[in-house]
């Protein structure tokens, strides 16, 4: 017996749970948490990086950019992929390919070694991410059980990036930062060996091809915006890397669009994207991502210039935002059965705003405990509460293309951390810029100065989204997820 919702059929409570998902569970999570902390572990270590292997500025940037490009511009592809040749195989490829890269990095002994190894990591990290979700909606198909799961995987993935901040300082003040890299192999190990106990094997499917020319115009037009607004910051907006590459991406992906809409078997069906509920879901999580940047980058800069934190304790101050997301996801949970998802992704924009704007008000001699912690933690609230119900609403209901479908989410958020890192970098430059121009004051005040209107302005900006995904998730496209 079924259920509907909207134009999709769920399964109802009838069906037989498979005894060993919660085993599958801890897997995936384990494999996703791999993936996550790597965005940001490196990004302490990297004076660390720059020193041991003689590397100049603008290569110390490229050991961050160059993973973005590999994993936000492959996960669409890794999504079908995984769709095509089954969740469990290509999980266990993506975790091996992922653990040999990262052997290969920590054993780097220049700078082309080391990025080649952040790129494959990149690579074989858009194979696992949306293997993790397809294995995720196909496992806990009921509506008892999936809130809590993706709750769980919430958890592990909005956290990855605190804990990678907190881990990557460890590591590199008490060990060194190659063991930034090789922290992966053990966490590889322990994924894949509860992917071959618990993950049960799908047959591939038959009788289908991967949309060569999708793929191919998908994967450029994502890198060239990832590259474009990686380059906006440091060379400018008006540079013709930037623009040239901003350009292309669009146009690139303006050809994709065509290509999906004429394809017999496309790489990602239109309706999955034009689903209300899945178009707010991923609209709202590239505004997340946004809200994010701000948060991490400008208090990370605020812990260790202004109030003088060594790397492990600006790390270990990134905790309340995954004790934030946490209960966060606690809240959120047993919501999704029930409310319309409108109510509840608009709340948990609204909060991360609320945390931005309070960043808009820190100051020079503004302490951690009343200025800094209560950012953290309304980031980390907001973040849990969108994060879950984005994940499950952009799988629900997608059939063999969930695994892409689920790639989405993760390819908003890498485009949403792009664009906030270019953007707001860009705002807090030229706003302490004209602020030390006119007041005469110190870098340190004029810097701050300029992270109080990029905090404000993406706290302006979580509103319009927030506004936004209410109407795109509108009545036709709000619907509980499951009954």
């Amino acid at each position: 017996m079924t259920t509907s919702v909207g134009s999709h059929r769920l399964p109802s409570d009838s069906v037989i749970p498979d005894p060993r998902r919660w085993w599958a569970l801890s897997a995936v999570a384990t494999a996703q948490l791999l993936i996550g902390l790597d965005g940001t572990i490196m990004n302490i270590a990297l004076p660390s990086v720059q020193k041991s292997l003689d590397m100049s500025d603008p290569a110390r940037q490229w050991v961050i950019t160059i993973f973005a490009l590999g994993y936000g511009g492959l996960l669409l592809l890794g999504g079908r992929l995984s769709d095509l040749f089954g969740r469990r195989r290509t999980l266990l490829v993506g975790l091996t390919g992922f653990a040999l890269a990262s052997a290969l990095g920590g054993a780097a002994g220049g700078p082309a070694m080391l990025l080649t190894a952040r790129a494959l990591q990149g690579v074989f990290g858009a194979l696992v991410t949306p293997a993790v979700l397809g294995t995720l909606a196909v496992t806990f198909p009921l509506p008892a059980e999936r809130g809590k799961a993706f709750g769980i995987y919430g958890t592990v993935m909005g956290s990855s990036s605190g804990l990678g901040v907190a881990l990557g300082g460890v590591l590199t003040d008490y060990l060194d930062w190659r063991w930034c890299m090789y922290v992966n192999l053990p966490l590889a190990v322990v994924a894949g060996a509860g992917v071959l106990y618990a993950v049960r094997p799908a047959p591939p499917a038959t009788r289908v091809r991967v949309d060569v020319s999708g793929a191919l115009l998908a994967t450029a037009g994502l890198m060239a915006l990832v590259f474009g607004f990686a380059r906006a910051e440091p060379d400018g907006w008006n540079a013709p890397t930037t623009v040239g590459a901003l350009t292309g991406g669009v146009l690139l992906l303006g050809a994709f669009v065509w290509v999906q809409h004429r394809s017999a078997g496309p790489l990602l069906p239109l309706r999955v994207v034009l689903d209300r509920r899945r178009g707010g879901s991923y609209l709202a999580v590239l505004s997340l991502a946004i809200g994010m940047f701000a948060a991490q980058f400008f208090l990370t800069f605020h812990l260790q210039n202004v109030l003088g934190y060594s790397p492990v304790m600006a790390g270990l101050a990134f905790l309340p935002m995954t004790a934030g997301l946490m209960l966060g996801v606690r809240l959120v949970s047993p919501l999704m059965a029930r409310a319309p998802v409108r109510l509840l992704l608009v709340p948990g924009l609204l909060t991360i705003a609320a945390g931005l704007a309070l960043l808009g008000l820190v100051r020079v001699d503004s302490g951690y405990w009343l200025h800094a912690l209560p950012v953290f933690a309304l980031v980390g609230l907001g973040t849990g509460w969108v994060l879950v119900t984005a994940n499950s609403t952009a799988t629900l209901g997608a059939g063999p293309y969930t695994a892409v479908a689920g790639a989405m989410v993760q390819t908003s958020q890498q485009i949403g951390g792009s664009l906030g890192t270019a953007l707001l970098s860009t705002i807090a430059g030229t706003s302490a810029a004209a602020y030390l121009r006119a007041h005469h004051l110190s870098a340190a005040g004029a810097t701050v100065h300029g992270f109080n209107v990029a905090g404000l302005g993406a706290a302006g900006f979580l509103c319009l989204a927030a506004v936004a995904v209410f109407l795109i998730t509108g009545p036709s496209g709000s619907r509980r997820q499951e009954r």
